[in-house]
């Protein structure tokens, strides 16, 4: 029965996978639009992470994940003759591969976590259950990198410490890796080791060696990332002397940032509690009030890990429920189902996830990726595309249009802004003659949601021609319940779904009112 219904939840994986949700801009502007853009000489957006003169985030890992599919793919289309790679045979195929890493290491690694394989069976089909595995772990988040690289050197630290006899030097060797691949990647990463990495403290007394091929390999490691950063980073031919003279060091970059509490303020600040008390819940639901039921015997490396993660995660202002990924399955693992009442639970677990699945593994922002794509294979020519009211979009997966169509951002700017910003891109009016010919279009996007556009006075200034739309799309950051009440505002944002492209022109023989 677990087998049926395990390969059942590995299909919902799939089926997630596949869904065009974008869930945070990161997930695209932190790693597939960097790497993209070296590999295929795609024209790409780099935030200021990548920009700045001290950057904070790291390549390796980036290569690491994304790169090698990305010069496969490239190998692949060449060797078949064709000219270039799509990016949303990019798109999919990194969408692919993190599912299937999730369903081999992520699962595999629980199993090997979990010691009863009674237990072992349950926490894998709770893991597979939840909402998270179905979508954030299969987008190209840093943080679903960091569940892995979490899961797999807790596996690794049980595996030497559970070795008595010898040293564990492949198992010392791939901790040394894995760490300094994790911290490259989000320096939170040693947040989630630092109380399960005390039981190695027995080992080392035993085996010193273990500790030596954990400190080689991690040093060696370590200057391999530094030497890509700094390759990277810095322009012209690469060489050993740039990385001795003025290295690039992300991690140290990214502390001396995150140190500073005004910095954190441009991104929000929250209360100390945010994890526990907000973000956690809305992770694991029904699972959340479980926590407060183990004893001291349920306390395994797996709760440890968890315990100390977020433990030190609140101590920072600035706290996203993503942070939180690689405590997930930890936290499921450790868990225990109650006894009374547990179809009543289960139900609860059943409904919490296939509600907040839904929603975020298929209307979250679902519009943007399909409108990127629709406009990468327009035979249009576009001078313009304002985006208003969504997430940023990921400007690759134009396929090098951007180098002549200009992609703006209005994020939540207010309509009468908006429409100026947008009336500014059209051609002007004259007075006796008709308007300036432009045979290069003005595209906005926006939720069907947004009211504004519907207004009579805004329908007189500029018209607006439905292009092409994407229905399941919702925007959840425009829902206004103080100012237009709970049923109003569901009824507009969800009654109303869907992403619109509209070609705007600019109507010069309106009356004016």
């Amino acid at each position: 029965m677990w087998r049926r219904t395990y390969f059942l939840l590995i299909l919902v994986r799939i089926y997630f996978a596949l869904s065009p949700s974008y869930l945070h801009p990161d997930e695209n502007f932190q790693g597939p639009e960097v790497i993209a853009g070296r590999v295929f000489s795609y024209p790409v957006h780099q935030t200021w992470e990548f920009t700045s003169d001290t950057p904070i985030r790291s390549t390796f890992p980036l290569w690491l994940a994304y790169g090698w599919p990305m010069y496969l793919l490239r190998w692949l289309w060449e060797g078949f003759g064709y000219d270039d790679v799509s990016p949303s045979v990019v798109y999919w195929t990194l969408r692919v591969l993190m599912v299937t890493l999730s369903v081999v290491l992520e699962d595999w690694a629980i199993q090997e976590l979990v010691q009863s394989t009674r237990s072992a069976r349950r926490v894998v089909v709770l893991v597979a259950s939840s909402y998270v595995t179905w979508t954030f772990q299969t987008h190209t988040f840093s943080n679903s990198l960091e569940t892995l690289l979490v899961i797999w050197s807790l596996v690794l630290i049980q595996r030497i410490v559970g070795d008595k006899k010898r040293s564990g030097v492949l198992a010392s060797s791939l901790v040394g890796f894995l760490v300094v691949v994790g911290v490259f990647n989000r320096i939170t990463f040693p947040a989630y080791l630092l109380l399960p990495s005390f039981s190695l403290l027995p080992h080392f007394r035993r085996k010193p060696f273990s500790l030596v091929f954990i400190a080689a390999f991690a040093l060696l490691t370590a200057f391999i990332a530094i030497c890509v950063d700094t390759a990277f980073y810095t322009p012209g031919e690469f060489s050993f002397t740039k990385t001795f003279r003025s290295p690039i060091i992300t991690p140290l970059n990214n502390f001396n940032y995150n140190r500073d509490s005004t910095n954190l303020a441009q991104h929000g600040l929250h209360p100390y509690y945010q994890h526990i008390l907000a973000n956690l819940p809305q992770l694991l639901g029904p699972a959340f009030p479980l926590l407060f039921f183990l004893r001291r015997t349920h306390i395994n490396p797996q709760l440890l890990s968890a315990i100390s993660g977020v433990g030190l995660l609140s101590a920072f202002p600035h706290q996203e429920a993503r942070f939180l990924l690689p405590a997930v399955p930890l936290i499921l693992s450790s868990i225990r189902l109650p006894r009374s009442q547990i179809k009543l639970w289960v139900t609860s677990w059943i409904i919490f996830n296939a509600v907040l699945g839904v929603l975020m593994g298929t209307y979250h922002q679902g519009g943007i990726v399909p409108v990127q794509i629709h406009i990468e294979k327009t035979n249009e020519t576009v001078s313009h595309a304002f985006w208003w009211k969504t997430y940023s979009p990921p400007t690759w997966l134009l396929n090098g249009k951007n180098e002549e169509l200009k992609t703006v951002d209005l994020m939540g700017m207010p309509g009468a802004q908006m429409l100026e910003e947008v009336k500014a891109a059209l051609p002007p009016c004259r007075t006796r003659k008709p308007p300036a010919v432009d045979n290069r279009a003005v595209y906005l996007v926006a939720p069907r949601s947004a009211w504004f556009l519907k207004q009579h006075k805004i329908r007189k200034e500029v018209g607006l021609e439905e292009v092409w739309s994407y229905k399941n799309h919702l925007n959840l950051d425009d829902m206004d319940f103080a100012d237009d009440g709970v049923w109003p505002t569901l009824l507009r944002v969800v009654g109303d779904r869907g992403l619109v492209v509209w070609r705007v022109s600019r109507n010069c023989w309106a009356i004016p009112a």
